[in-house]
Order: structure tokens, then C-alpha cells, then sequence
């Protein structure tokens, strides 16, 4: 088994472009770590340059202790499942799934032994003369995963795997994929665009955008703590409300947002104020006194339940529902405050319909605040 080490990693094309810039990450060894981001951030090139089908440009890479940037992908005991499957399809799921252990020249009687065992554990057992055709997309898959698994390789390379799935069948392969990680004790490193797998299925998830990595850490501290506003947007569904506002600070020494808007010819302006919780009034919130910051807040932080609203001291706004979303376990409200949206996530007991004047009251304690310049967190 092997732990990676990506050291001051490049990956720059002819004509300047450069997909990939700077990436240090020390992945240990059995961890499932996962690439997350848009598309284009680089973590699919990053993937490959693992994987030896992009070539590293500049820095080292390390499998176990051994430097690879210059050994074959044949040679550097890895094996990756790609998004399309890449099956054979005159091949039957058995011929699949041996091809490789054929061409390493491996016994006949081991090749069975593997590929039979490989089957068990991914319930193939009874799909092994059947061709590619005459399977469905989940199934596919999982012959692909059994065609990495059968040749016991130190790191599982896996690139979207699951993105050509329905949403039912996504659900249960990433089960079975983390079950799978599980029992073979094996580095997993997966790349994906989807922050739901992302948060269900990663030990540690590396967060990119445009070829540098914005953050490294657990989905709860990446979740609770982004340390820009990029990570906090683009974990969390529906994503957090950002909404600009000012911050202030009150006679008695108390640090506030202020938010809403103006006063004009025709209309008087509403402005809406949260205290900002003493536990997060951090000394460096003094420099930003009277100049714009973005306010974050999670759907799941907005509420309008009555016992919330009736123990607000603060953070209390009036708002028009626009849309509901009825999700069965919960609610969605799309509410607009003085032309500011906000989503709020919701008790199915809530009454709200579409026009309805309500409250909701924001918890001051979940709170972030971001530079508006920047972007990078002011508080968490």
C-alpha cells in the first residue's frame, strides 16, 4: 500500500496556458481523498498526471517513496476507472475484467481465482458471460471497478465514474464505492464535480478552481469553515446566501452587519442589523468597521419557525416568498428581502406560499463574513 506526495505540481500546455498551478498534497496512505470543483479547475489533469497519461510540466511526484514523474503508468502499480466505463464490447464481463492480468502474462488458474473474487465482492458473480450491451449503466460500471480491483494495484484512480448514472443508481454506487474502499484497504483518489459526493464519500476533499487548490480538509470543516468565499458557495445545497452588507459598530462596543436597502425619492429604505456574537468578534473585525463585507448564511440557518422567531434578539428580517419547494423530509423557501434573494431550508411543517409576507429569522452564531475585495473569510 502507498500514501502519494504531490510536490510544487505544473501542468502547462504549448502556447502558455496552464491548467494546473502550484499543487502540494500529501495524500496517506488508505485515505479516500476527492478532487472537487468546476469544471475546468484542473482536477481531472491533476488525475491524470497521477495516473501518467498527462505529463508533469514541473515538481515531483511520489508514490510510496518512489519518484515516478518519468515511469510509465503500465509501472506505477496504479489503476483507474474512468467516466465512460471503457469496456471492451465484443468482450463478456470475465474477458473484461482478465484482460489486463492476460496481458501481464498471469496464470490461468490466478486470473479465475482473481476475477471470481473481484465478481463476489461486487455482485457479479452471475454477469461474468455477458457483454457490455446487454447491461445497464450501474452494472457497467461495477465491471469496470472489477477490472481495477483484479489487479490489486496500491492507488485506485477513479474520474467521475459515476456521472453518466441516474440519480437513484448514483446513490447507492457511492455506497457501494466507499464500501468498497472499506474492504480493499486501498488509496482511493476520486475526481467529481458533484459536492454531494464529494461530501458523502471523502475521508479529507481537496477543493479547486482554475488549477489551484483553495482548500484541504475534512467535508465538516470544509463545510463549517471555508476559508473563502469560493469553498463556502460551492459546498452546501442549496448553496449559502451571500448578501452584501456593511459592518459596524455600536456605542456599547458591539460589532453588527447592516443590510438592506437605501432610502429614495419615492420610497424609504428598510435596514436590517445582526450582532455579531461575541465568541466570533475576533480583534481583526476592527479593520473592517464601516467598509463592505459579504454576509454568508446556510438555507438551514434561516428560519421561520415561531420559537425561533419569538427568541430572536436579533437578525429578525421581513422577507416575500417567491417559490416553495416541497422536498418531502423539507422545505425550500426562494424569499426576497428588499431585492435581496435568500434561500431558506425549512420544517415541511412550514405554511409559507408563494406571496406570503413572512419573517425569518437569521442565526446570528452560523454567520460568516467575507472581504468583499478578496473574498477570503473574515469570520466563521
Amino acid at each position: 500500500m502507498a500514501g502519494l506526495s504531490l510536490r510544487g505540481i505544473y501542468k502547462k500546455y504549448p502556447g502558455g496556458f496552464v491548467a494546473v498551478t502550484d499543487v502540494n498534497l500529501e495524500i496517506r496512505d488508505k485515505e479516500f481523498i476527492i478532487l472537487v470543483g468546476p469544471s475546468g479547475c484542473g482536477k481531472s489533469t491533476t488525475l491524470r498526471m497521477i495516473a501518467g497519461l498527462e505529463e508533469i510540466s514541473q515538481g515531483e511526484l511520489y508514490i510510496g517513496d518512489r519518484l515516478v514523474n518519468d515511469i510509465a503508468p503500465k509501472d506505477r502499480d496504479i489503476a483507474m476507472v474512468f467516466q465512460n466505463y471503457a469496456l471492451y464490447p465484443h468482450m463478456t464481463v470475465f474477458e473484461n475484467m482478465a484482460f489486463g492480468l492476460k496481458l501481464r502474462k498471469v496464470p490461468k488458474d490466478e486470473i479465475a481465482r482473481k476475477v471470481e473474487e473481484a465478481a463476489r465482492i461486487l455482485d457479479l458473480s452471475h454477469l461474468l458471460d455477458r457483454k457490455p450491451k446487454a447491461m445497464s449503466g450501474g452494472q457497467r460500471q461495477r465491471v469496470a471497478l472489477g477490472r481495477a480491483i483484479v489487479r490489486s494495484p496500491k492507488v485506485f484512480l477513479l474520474d467521475e465514474p459515476l456521472s453518466n448514472l441516474d440519480a437513484k443508481l448514483r446513490a447507492q454506487m457511492r455506497t457501494e464505492i466507499s464500501k468498497l474502499h472499506k474492504k480493499l484497504g486501498t488509496t482511493f483518489i476520486y475526481v467529481t464535480h458533484d459536492q454531494t459526493e464529494a461530501m458523502t464519500m471523502g475521508d479529507r476533499i481537496v477543493v479547486m478552481k482554475d488549477g489551484f487548490i483553495q482548500q484541504v480538509d475534512t467535508p465538516q470543516a470544509l463545510y463549517d469553515e471555508p476559508c473563502n468565499k469560493f469553498v463556502a458557495g460551492f459546498l452546501g445545497s442549496p448553496q449559502m446566501n451571500f448578501i452584501d452588507a456593511v459592518l459596524k459598530k455600536n456605542d456599547s462596543g458591539q460589532y453588527y452587519v447592516e443590510f438592506g436597502s437605501e432610502d429614495t425619492k419615492a420610497s424609504r429604505g428598510t435596514k436590517y442589523e445582526i450582532i455579531i456574537p461575541e465568541s466570533k468578534a475576533i480583534s481583526d473585525l476592527e479593520r473592517y468597521v464601516d467598509r463592505e463585507v459579504t454576509l454568508g448564511i446556510r438555507p438551514e440557518s434561516v428560519h421561520d419557525e415561531e420559537m425561533y422567531l419569538s427568541n430572536a434578539t436579533t437578525g429578525v428580517i421581513d422577507c416575500n416568498v417567491e417559490i416553495t419547494e416541497m422536498m418531502g423530509a423539507e422545505t425550500f423557501l426562494y424569499l426576497e428581502c428588499e431585492g435581496i434573494p435568500i434561500t431558506a431550508r425549512v420544517s415541511p411543517r412550514s405554511t409559507a406560499r408563494p406571496n406570503d409576507q413572512i419573517k425569518v429569522a437569521i442565526d446570528p452564531n452560523k454567520i460568516h463574513l467575507f472581504d468583499k475585495e478578496t473574498e477570503k473569510t473574515i469570520i466563521n
